[in-house]
This record gives structure tokens, sequence and C-alpha cells, in this order.
């Protein structure tokens, strides 16, 4: 094709892409062992018919854009493991690898062509964010079964096209779903270097980000151990667990609990420290989520040891109890 070089809004097809960047022309995740990049191709008709919607999230933070992408996989849980999840672990650890994320929108068939392939749009470079580079969500697949699907949530790292036909849809109104509370990834593979044999040709970028999601994943991994250490604790003790998923009228971004136990109807904030930064994140986000649950559920921190004092007395202000680990056991300090 001798494209010297690509921006974003140029219409191309996968069979160009992949002469100039490889890859191949099949799936949704393509890493390519011949030049520094994953390929990431976003078709919202196929998304609907396995429960998820994929694009700009309206709102935006001090980082600026995001951009939603579910991972690979059409049955089943989603998982960064196995045949079925080094898709997405090359996705997860693309800045490890010296790759880059480049996005692409299917946007209508290709003029005359008889095979009924669709035109790419081309979106633009991107990097996982740095402070949460996914998140794990509930969906039901075409069959309308549950399962875990993983998000990746990318953010720009020069030129970009955001038309408003690729954002997510808000939701029109608020809604609480509970939702089925399965034990989270916390092995994880480990990032593999690749030796490209050639180097595409790059745009010029205003920014560059090739900052490795590393110390966000060691901080979730905590995090995600301690919930599924006391998820497993509260179902021996016969207890009904769940998560809910919220999403709030007029917004794009879906917010995600940690633990509801239904049966002492408790909602849970776990994090993987007990410092003043990881209560304050707590408290904030209990607060924030309680609103939208009714009947108002009681509130609790999990934390990994007993917080000092002071943590303490600010949490049974908020009303906040807290469960934290004591040896192999759990000891729970009740508000006040």
């Amino acid at each position: 094709m001798g494209i010297p070089s690509i921006t974003p809004g140029l219409l191309t097809t996968r069979a160009d892409m992949d002469e100039l960047f490889g890859g191949g022309s099949q799936g949704g995740i393509l890493p390519s062992t011949t030049t520094p990049n994953v390929l990431i191709y976003v078709d919202h008709d196929s998304g609907k018919q396995y429960g998820y919607e994929d694009g700009w999230l309206a709102e935006e933070d001090e980082l600026g854009p995001i951009f939603e992408y579910t991972g690979q996989g059409t049955s089943g849980d989603q998982t960064f493991l196995g045949t079925k999840g080094s898709r997405n672990a090359a996705v997860l650890y693309h800045a490890e690898a010296g790759r880059s994320l480049r996005v692409f929108m299917a946007e209508g068939k290709v003029p005359g062509s008889k095979s009924g392939a669709k035109q790419q749009r081309y979106i633009g470079e991107f990097a996982l964010d740095p402070k949460q580079p996914y998140t794990v969500r509930e969906a039901k697949d075409q069959h309308h079964k549950p399962r875990r699907i993983i998000v990746f949530r990318l953010r720009p790292t020069g030129e970009y096209q955001r038309l408003p036909k690729d954002l997510v849809r808000p939701a029109e109104v608020t809604d609480a779903q509970r939702v089925l509370a399965t034990v989270a990834a916390t092995k994880l593979p480990e990032p593999k270097k690749t030796t490209p044999k050639k180097v595409a040709p790059r745009q010029q970028r205003a920014t560059e980000s090739r900052r490795a999601a590393q110390p966000s994943l060691i901080a979730e991994h905590r995090q995600s151990q301690l919930r599924n250490e006391y998820l497993e604790e509260l179902t021996t003790r016969g207890h009904k667990v769940y998560a809910y998923q919220i999403k709030v009228a007029g917004t794009t971004t879906t917010l995600t609990t940690d633990l509801y136990d239904a049966t002492e109807h408790e909602l849970y904030s776990v994090r993987g420290e007990s410092s003043r930064e990881e209560v304050r994140t707590a408290i904030g986000q209990l607060k924030d989520y309680v609103r939208h649950i009714k009947p108002r559920p009681k509130l609790v921190a999990l934390l990994p040891e007993r917080p000092q004092d002071d943590l303490l007395d600010l949490l049974h202000v908020e009303g906040i109890s807290v469960t934290y680990q004591d040896g192999n056991g759990y000891t729970r300090n009740p508000a006040r």
C-alpha cells in the first residue's frame, strides 16, 4: 500500500494494516511479531452480541480522555492466562514489550467489496491508563449467561480522533445492578520482550507515554488477594455475596463495588493497604456508591491490617465499620 504514515481519521482496511504493521487480519486484538505494535479493532455491531459497548467515555479527568476496550473472549470469563488470554496479556504488557496500541473503528463496508469486508477508521495511538489499566465487570454473553469481562482503559499518546458517534452511550436512568462476586485473577503472566524485524512509520506526536502499569498492578494484586480471601471466608460462613455495577444517569462511566454481603446487608470497600490515603479512598468510594443502593446497606472497610487509632476514629465518625486481617483470621471493629 505504501502508506508513509497514518493519521487519525484515515479510512483503511484490515488487510492494508496487516501489510503495514503485521499482526494478521482476524480478531479484535492483533499483536504484531514484525513491528512494535498491537492492533485493536472495535466493532459496535459485534460488541452488542456479547453484552458490551466499547468507545470513548464522555467524562474526562486530569489525564484527559479515556477509551474503553473490552478484551478478547466471546464465551466464558475473560482472562490474561493461557491461549485464550494471551492477546489480553499482550495489551496488558504492551509497554514492557515496547509496543504501541493502535485502535481502529469499523466504519461501513469497503466500497465495491463483494466479500462484505468493513472499512476501518484509525482512531489513534494509545497506552494503558497508568492509574487503572483495566477493570473487571459482569456482562451477559450471546446466550444471556453472566460472565466476567476485562475492560481496558486506554489513554491517547498523541493525535487522536474523538467523534460524538464513538462515545459510549450515557445511561438514561441511574441503575445499581447486583452481580455475581466471582474470584478476581491475582496471577498474571510474565511480560515478554519482542524483537521487531522492522519498525513501522510513526507520525509526529506531541506527547508520548510509555509508563508501565506495573505499580498499579502490584497494588491491585494485594487488594484482589484480600478480596478473594474474604469472599471465601464469607462464603464458608454460608453468606450470599455479590457486588454492584452502578450506572449513573447522564454519564458513561460504570462504577463497580468490591463486595456486598447480602446476608448481613453490608457494602465493603477493600483496600490493599491500611494507610491514610487508602482509608480516605475507602470512605470516598463507600459514600459515593451507597447513594445509589436501596435500601441503604451498612458500610465496611476491609483492610489488610489494623489502621492507626486516628484512622479508626475517622472511619467510625463516618459511620463505617472496619474489618482487618489479624493473624490467620479477621477482627471486626464496628462503627459506634
